[in-house]
């Protein structure tokens, strides 16, 4: 099929659209059963943290709280450098947690 000049002119929106649209796409969760999440003690709700696995865990903590979590106060998830590419819970916990100031 050949491409007019004034079919491609009429396209052109359309594809500026839908990069916009996967620019706003959130990043996929990280698994926690994924290389980088096991050796980190990755765990999706930090109130079910094993304590016996992570004795440095502390109730409360979150990835939320987290001087890492580059997530809004608020957001349900979040990126962290920890996890290129993808994003967090804020519920979450693994052991590189370090608290805020």
């Amino acid at each position: 099929m050949m491409t007019t000049r004034r079919r491609f002119i009429a396209l052109v929106p359309l594809f500026g659209a839908t990069a916009l649209a996967r620019a706003d796409a959130p990043a996929p969760l990280v698994d926690p059963k994924s290389p980088q999440a096991q050796q980190l003690g990755y765990v999706a709700d930090a109130s079910k943290v094993d304590k016996a696995k992570a004795p440095k865990y502390v109730a409360g903590q979150a990835c939320s709280g987290c001087a890492l979590f580059q997530g809004k106060v608020g957001d349900a998830q979040g990126p962290c450098p920890l996890y290129p590419g993808k994003a967090v819970l804020a519920k979450a916990w693994c052991t590189a947690f370090v608290a805020r100031t």
